[in-house]
């Protein structure tokens, strides 16, 4: 359900004054991953990803996720023991 107002539907990234469509939970979720990897490279995730940082900033539950995928990322690797 959207908010409205005087009968209107609230845009939410209109209020918060970000440009740029909004990729939607479904989109997010299928470009998460690459787009989390994109922030660790420090690639120009606004240009391969539009409207990503926009429904992250939109929605608790994916950038839930992003924050869960990102801690993952910049964690080093598991410590095998040598070989014997």
């Amino acid at each position: 359900m959207t908010p409205t107002s005087a009968g209107r539907r609230l845009d939410p990234i209109a209020l918060l004054g970000l440009e740029g469509p909004d990729v939607g939970c479904d989109g997010c979720f299928e470009l998460l991953d690459q787009y989390v990897e994109g922030l660790a490279t420090r690639a120009d995730t606004a240009a391969a990803f539009p409207g990503m940082a926009e429904h992250l900033l939109g929605c608790p539950a994916c950038d839930e996720e992003a924050m869960s995928l990102a801690a993952v990322v910049a964690s080093p690797p598991p410590v095998r023991p040598p070989a014997a």
